[in-house]
Parts: C-alpha cells; structure tokens; sequence
C-alpha cells in the first residue's frame, strides 16, 4: 500500500493497483468465464497483498467481439459479467476493504451494434447520426477503394464500406481497431456529452476514476491526410497522423473538468506515445492524472536498458511534475516471465523487476497473475479469440497468450477459476505448480514474495541511483 508520509500526497500518486481482467479473474456462475460475483469473491487474496486499488477491465454491455473494448451502452453493465447488481456489491464490498475501483472507459470507439451506430447506418450519408462517426466517401471510380491509406490497429484496412439503405454499396466507415469498433468523431458535441453523462453515471455509482482507453486516439488530423508509413500490427509511431493529434488535449482537459467535481477521483491514460516531452503533455495539472509509460514494459532484462528505461520514465513525469506510473506487463502485453527467457530464468528475473518496480517512486499496476510468475500460453489456432487473428490474416497470434484464465486451486484445470471444464482460453495442466492455494504453503514462492509494497515503499525518492555490484 501507499507509503507512510505520503498523507500530503493523493492517494493514488503512490498506490498500488491490481488489475482484473474479468474474464480471466474468478468464475462465480459455473459458465467457463470470470464475473464479478467472481472478483468479489477473490477480494480477500488482493486485500492479502494489499493493493489500494483495482483496475478493472470492461465489463460494460458489449457483444464482446473485442471482449469488452466494443462497447454498446456505456451506463450498464453486461449480464456475462452478473450485471449491474454484481458491479455495486462488487464497489461495496471493496471499499470495506479500503480498496478502491476504477473503471475502464473507451472514448474513442464504440461498438458496431451501438444505437448510435446503427442509426447512423440507417440514415444514410449527410446525416446528422453518420456526423459523429468519419463516414467518407470512397476515392476511385464508384468510390471502389478507401478514403485514405490507414491500416487497422489490428491489420487490415482501416476503412469498412457500407451498404445503403437502398441496397446500394455506399460510404465508407473508419474503425482505427476492429470492424465492429467504429471511431467517433469528437468534433461533434455529442460525443463529450454523452461521455461526460457516462462518467457522472459512474462516479455516482462509487467508482474512484477511470482509466481512459486510448487516451492517445480521439482526435483526427482535418481531412485524414494519407500516413506515409506502413504501420505495424499492434504497433504505431509517434508521427503516425492515426494518434496523438494535439486537438486530444483540449478532449483530455474537458474530461478533467468533469472529474474535477469528484474530488478523490482518478484518471490514468493509455498513452502510447514515446516521445518524453510530447508524453508528459498528457500529464498537465489540466489533463490525465496518470499516464501509462510502458518503456519497462517493453525493456529487455538488460541492466543499461533497464537503467534507461526508468530514467526515462522519470523524466518525462518530472516535466509535468506528475506521478510516475509504473507497470510491466498488461492484457495487451506479454506477461514479463516469458519477456524474459521463460522457465526458472524467466521467473527470478520477474521477481527481479518486481522488486525494482515496487520500489520506485509513483504508482504500480500489476497485471492479475503477475503474482504468481504466470507465463505466457502457448495456445492452439481453433482456440484463439483475438481479432488480431483473423484481421492479420492469421499472422499475428495476438494477446490471448497473456490473458488465461487465474489457477487458484486444486491439481487440474481449471484449478479452482470455474466450476466449469471448458474455461474461455484453456489452461495449461503445468500450472496445478502455480495455483494460489499451492504457493501459499510455499514461503518461497513467488506470490509469498510479492506481498505488500511497504517491503520496498520508501526506500527512494523522486530520483534514483544505479550501482553496479558482483
């Protein structure tokens, strides 16, 4: 938990926060995938390790094509999850633990299936319902190819034409992501507003703040210019007109003018910008509270790219005079044991980092499982859900490699996550030696060794110091 002398501070500029990717956490429904009766159930083995709060990925109403990143009401919380009644004992029963939960939000996208959206569809181009999406026309004769040259986030074209209502092909919709997550248009007004309307929802409802979903995306350069570089899957640059357009500031400021009303709230952004001045814009009095920096996420187990990494990391939060974040591994990252060479190596060296990390100065997230030195899963093709998968054309595996299911207990899956065999991903018979029942009775293990950061929390202040030793 925080550190003692930090009462000045706000409470999540030194907290350590859990994240829980729902379906994957705890199964409390017997249906192979986590809820929230789940989480709620489990709150005892993070209050064990004495987190100050929870991330918790989507659990909003969604046809799930992104699992949860697709979001069709923003106000109500899917039934795959237990509804909106699981999600106000889940908030109740944390905050009695002195835990704290904040909600993921996606601002830059909503689903496909979306009222919105499928009005927009339906009223044809022109209209005000297809203004608060980017429907284009088509360039070439017959607009046969799309507006401009963008790929997809996760492969593939960017662009999806429509049929018109007559039956006719028609224009085309930008979805940065999957098809089924076409991106709004935050030019329009509407589309703050009813944000705004979904952050107030929530805020009253208990939640301690949010963490913004593509907190980098939103806003479009005018005309949606052609990129001249081919982007990667999964991957983008600082330059790439797709991101970081600095109209996203005067969204970001906006928001904060919201949250400002709720004094204790929170806001952390998925900011995958690399640049330290142009990251640490996101980190004014004004804008986001916290920033993901993922520079230790994505370092090597390397002593001189470790060393630069956190320096980096530093800087770029002491030119907002901001709370460095800390993270190494997400659901959309691979999980840091197999980063860092798989088997016993990998896990010393996670621990290894586990124990910088918690003893840097700012906030950590951990990703569920983390604490047990999960690895990644090596998973078959007919069981993978990803849409990198498909988008990719069955290149790119994509995530699900970090996101099986938590093996609590128990000597066979599904070790105590379901009450049901067939788990959403499968999980692996190896890790009946990784279970939380199991390293509970082993003062060696790795979630023995995770415990509380008041084992490492205070031990630097706002800068560090490398010494090489034997």
């Amino acid at each position: 938990m925080a550190a003692d002398g930090d009462e000045a501070k706000p409470w999540w500029s030194t907290a350590v926060f859990y994240q829980v990717y729902p379906r994957s956490f705890a199964d409390s429904s017997g249906d192979g995938v986590g809820d929230l009766g789940g989480v709620a159930a489990r709150l005892d083995h993070l209050a064990h390790l004495g987190v100050d709060g929870i991330w918790l990925n989507p659990v909003t109403v969604s046809p799930m094509a992104d699992h949860g990143y697709d979001v069709s009401d923003p106000r109500d919380v899917d039934t795959l999850f237990g509804g909106m009644a699981a999600l106000e004992r889940l908030i109740a029963a944390a905050h009695r633990r002195g835990i704290k939960i904040i909600m993921d939000v996606v601002p830059n996208h909503t689903s496909s299936a979306h009222p919105w959206f499928q009005a927009a569809l339906a009223a044809g181009p022109g209209s005000i319902d297809r203004d608060r999406y980017f429907f284009r026309d088509g360039r070439g004769p017959g607009g046969v190819r799309p507006p401009n040259n963008w790929e997809s986030v996760f492969g593939g074209p960017a662009w999806t034409r429509v049929t018109d209502p007559n039956g006719t092909p028609g224009q085309w919709y930008l979805h940065l992501f999957d098809t089924e997550q076409p991106d709004l248009n935050w030019d329009n007004p509407d589309v703050f507003d009813d944000f705004e309307k979904t952050l107030r929802f929530w805020l009253e409802r208990g939640v301690d703040g949010f963490r913004i979903d593509v907190a980098h995306g939103m806003a479009k350069p005018p005309g949606l210019p052609d990129t001249s570089d081919v982007a990667e899957v999964l991957r983008h640059t600082d330059d790439d007109p797709r991101f970081n357009h600095p109209n996203v500031h005067a969204i970001h400021r906006d928001i904060r003018t919201v949250i400002d009303e709720y004094p204790a709230a929170v806001t952390v952004g998925e900011v995958w910008v690399h640049d330290n001045a142009r990251w640490a814009q996101y980190l004014r009095p004004d804008e986001l509270h916290l920033g993901f920096n993922f520079r230790l996420a994505r370092t090597d187990f390397d002593a001189a790219e470790i060393h630069t990494a956190v320096q980096n990391s530093l800087q770029a939060a002491a030119m907002a005079n901001a709370a460095p974040t800390w993270t190494l591994a997400n659901h959309d990252v691979g999980r840091e044991v197999t980063r860092y060479g798989g088997g016993t190596t990998g896990l010393h060296r996670a621990r290894a980092m586990a124990m910088l990390m918690l003893a840097l100065p700012g906030a950590v997230f951990l990703y569920n499982g983390e604490e047990l030195g999960l690895p990644d899963v090596d998973l078959p093709d007919e069981v993978l859900q990803d849409p990198t998968w498909e988008r990719s054309g069955r290149t790119e595996r994509g995530r699900d490699r970090c996101r099986v299911p938590m093996p609590w207990s128990g000597t066979t899956p599904p070790f105590g996550f379901s009450s049901c065999a067939d788990t959403w991903l499968p999980m692996p018979p190896e890790w009946a030696e990784l279970t939380v029942e199991k390293q509970l009775e082993d003062a060696g293990s790795t979630l023995a060794f995770s415990g509380v950061r008041s084992n490492y929390a205070g031990s630097v202040g706002n800068s560090t110091e490398t010494k090489s030793g034997g």
